[in-house]
């Protein structure tokens, strides 16, 4: 395997926003060099004898089994924690926490609510960690969908990705992906559910470094206008299901469906990072239909995953 040229060991893999372009270029092109490997029944094991703990707050079907495989894959083991298989659930700080895992395992995926936890658990451990998902951040999700949107357009730098729906995670972590890659974005979200003030400011200084524009509105047929690819989430979040109705109404213009779709280029591709709510966000006829990579997305976090960790966590 050829690993990245640059020194990533042991680094953490917390937000896009803490790598360069060059550096998240770099992940994408060793993510479709390792599946290709893959593909090819060519073991890849740079992390053989390694171990990562997965702490899991959130369940998770996509995060748990792609990193667990992953270092299967690549020599290694995945040990899964839920809160309350560790004394984390029962009080003990995430200092504490971190510490002692640090003495027993190479690495760390956290996947939580407070995006405070992941900083915490970083700033303790003495091993790499890995955001699977936060609040604020998911950052391991946008590195698979530019993954899989490289492989299926050529290129990145230039091209336009709507993002409609809820201002969340995902927008984040696709706003900074976008900005980083030189790429062009427009997030279209109802009144009050729009993106963090601080990643826009953000992700406008990184677009301005990289020739990027971010575009941000509450109509998505502005948004999805020429779009190369067409992007949304479930309307109500882990952890926002007390919301559902009211969400439902706020979100009611900003369904992806056949209707939407006609603004964007013809050869246009639809992704959801899922689960999806057919019928809600999204139309059968689009999540299903000839346009939608959403299964390449969800095969790629297998593959941008061990990008991640073969980069920061080998020898």
């Amino acid at each position: 395997m050829t690993t990245t040229q640059l020194d990533l060991k042991g680094r953490d893999f917390v937000a896009l926003a803490d790598y360069t372009q060059e550096e998240i270029y770099a992940l994408i092109h060793d993510a479709i060099e390792l599946k290709q490997l893959q593909k090819a029944g060519t073991p890849s094991q740079p992390l053989k004898g390694k171990s990562l703990a997965m702490i899991f707050e959130k369940s998770s079907t996509r995060t748990r089994v792609s990193f667990e495989v992953g270092m299967f894959q690549l020599g290694g083991t995945a040990l899964f924690l839920s809160k309350n298989d560790i004394q984390i659930g029962r009080g003990e700080t995430i200092s504490d926490t971190a510490q002692t895992l640090s003495r027993y395992v190479d690495g760390i995926m956290i996947r939580t609510f407070a995006h405070s936890t992941v900083i915490d658990l970083a700033r303790s451990a003495t091993v790499p960690v890995i955001n699977g998902l936060s609040d604020l951040n998911h950052p391991c999700q946008a590195l698979a969908d530019y993954m899989t949107a490289y492989e299926k357009k050529g290129k990145l730098e230039g091209l336009k990705i709507a993002y409609i729906g809820d201002g969340n995670n995902m927008a984040h972590s696709l706003m900074m992906g976008a900005a980083k890659l030189g790429m062009h974005i427009a997030v279209a979200t109802p009144e009050g559910y729009g993106p963090d003030s601080d990643v826009i400011k953000q992700s406008k200084e990184q677009a301005e470094l990289y020739g990027a524009a971010i575009t941000l509105t509450s109509d998505p047929q502005e948004a999805a206008a020429d779009a190369d690819f067409i992007y949304t989430d479930v309307w109500a979040s882990m952890g926002f299901e007390s919301e559902q109705e009211k969400r439902e109404k706020a979100f009611k213009n900003f369904q992806v469906n056949e209707s939407l779709v006609k603004y964007a280029k013809s050869d246009y591709l639809f992704m959801h990072c899922l689960p999806a709510h057919r019928g809600e966000e999204v139309s059968e006829g689009i999540i299903d239909g000839p346009h939608s990579v959403v299964f390449d997305e969800a095969e790629n976090r297998l593959h941008a995953q061990k990008a991640i960790m073969a980069a920061i966590m080998r020898d």
